[in-house]
């Protein structure tokens, strides 16, 4: 098949950019011909929270990418629509995880199916964003008018997808594991390249600082006395995406400023391997959640997770198989994380290397594929 895959890839960063990669990547291996279309601007920078929207890796990956799309140019919506409908692909999969790109997106969408030839997919990351805005559903309405189905990664997300539209066919896929970060790498070589002090043990919270993500939650949950004397350490890496200050002030007030060590950047593809093979436990203490990047890379390196009982998080966390299901109240994150480090550690290796055969890509793929004859 000709596929063009629409959304954020190479010179952007972030994780559906390397997710949009991979999945191409896949497809070429498959004996498909992809090309990606991904973005000549994304955002405009006042609308961005990070400090750059683009990957610190000096190579692109091997696969053909266009940079095309203006998300805020509708001159430029309908040139780049024009192009993909003349190149004619059998299949174009869209990303969709924020309303914002509706307006683009469904331009763009309308005049590839303009062609009568292009059947074309959405692979939703959030059909709901995590923080709403004014205008979120009319854009979202507006996207899905030439959508012809739906691929989804999560339950919730799929029951999202039903309240904008029952009509259309629908396939839930399991995210597939972030393979791409290289392999793992020993405990002490880690904390070697990361600097920490190997006689801790240390939790890892993984990913851009936002309000839903909820790391306060887990720094309240690490202030209770419970954690003192135990020789643990949460690692923070990632890039704040909101004010600091009320993060940095838990940390003062609960005396964790020698318990919390912070990596306050965006982390390149190169280091992912040293923060989670220094870890012995991820923890995503998420308000609200779809699915998530975040454990699908434990799962590549074989780490065990404690994640709260929002969004599809549970669906991909088995409750004490691969670790533990909590509630959204500090005390439960903190139990967790304690029942953990006091004894099982050693528990869970053997049920994430079975659970973790789920995720390939090779899944994936054929689902999409399954999407694209029924709709």
């Amino acid at each position: 098949m000709k596929i063009a895959i629409i959304g954020p890839s190479y010179p952007y960063r972030g994780g559906i950019a390397t997710y949009n990669e991979r999945m191409a990547l896949e497809f070429q291996e498959k004996g498909h011909e992809v090309t990606i279309f991904t973005f000549s601007l994304q955002y405009p920078n006042f609308l961005f929270p990070g400090k750059t929207q683009y990957s610190t890796n000096s190579q692109a990956p091997n696969v053909k990418i266009v940079r095309a799309i203006n998300s805020v140019n509708p001159f430029n919506w309908i040139t780049v629509g024009n192009r993909i409908k003349r190149e004619k692909p059998d299949l174009v999969i869209v990303r969709f995880w924020l309303p914002f790109m509706g307006p683009c997106f469904g331009t763009i969408l309308r005049r590839i199916k303009s062609n009568g030839h292009t059947k074309v997919l959405a692979l939703v990351d959030n059909m709901i964003p995590h923080e709403s805005r004014i205008g979120d559903t009319i854009f979202t309405k507006y996207f899905i008018g030439p959508i012809d189905g739906y691929v989804a990664m999560s339950k919730t997300v799929l029951k999202d997808i039903e309240s904008f539209d029952n009509q259309k066919f629908k396939i839930l896929t399991p995210h597939p594991l972030f393979d791409n970060f290289g392999e793992t790498i020993t405990r002490e070589d880690a904390i070697k390249a990361l600097g920490l002090d190997p006689n801790y043990r240390y939790m890892l919270f993984f990913g851009f600082i936002r309000k839903y993500k909820g790391l306060d939650l887990l720094l309240q949950a690490f202030a209770d006395q419970r954690f003192r004397g135990k020789n643990i350490k949460l690692i923070v890496a990632g890039e704040y995406y909101v004010d600091k200050a009320l993060y940095a002030d838990l940390i003062k007030k609960s005396n964790l400023e020698n318990s919390v060590v912070q990596f306050e950047r965006f982390i390149k593809d190169s280091e992912v391997k040293n923060f989670f093979c220094a870890s012995d436990l991820i923890v995503q203490p998420y308000r609200s959640a779809t699915q998530s990047g975040v454990t699908q890379i434990a799962y590549h390196f074989n780490k065990p997770m404690v994640v709260t009982n929002v969004g599809g998080l549970p669906e991909l966390c088995p409750h004490e198989k691969v670790g533990y299901i909590t509630t959204t109240e500090p005390n439960d994150i903190g139990d967790a994380i304690l029942r953990f480090f006091e004894g099982d550690k050693n528990k869970f290796e053997a049920n994430i290397l079975e659970e973790k055969k789920k995720y390939s890509w090779d899944i994936l793929i054929q689902n999409i594929l399954k999407a694209a004859d029924n709709s």
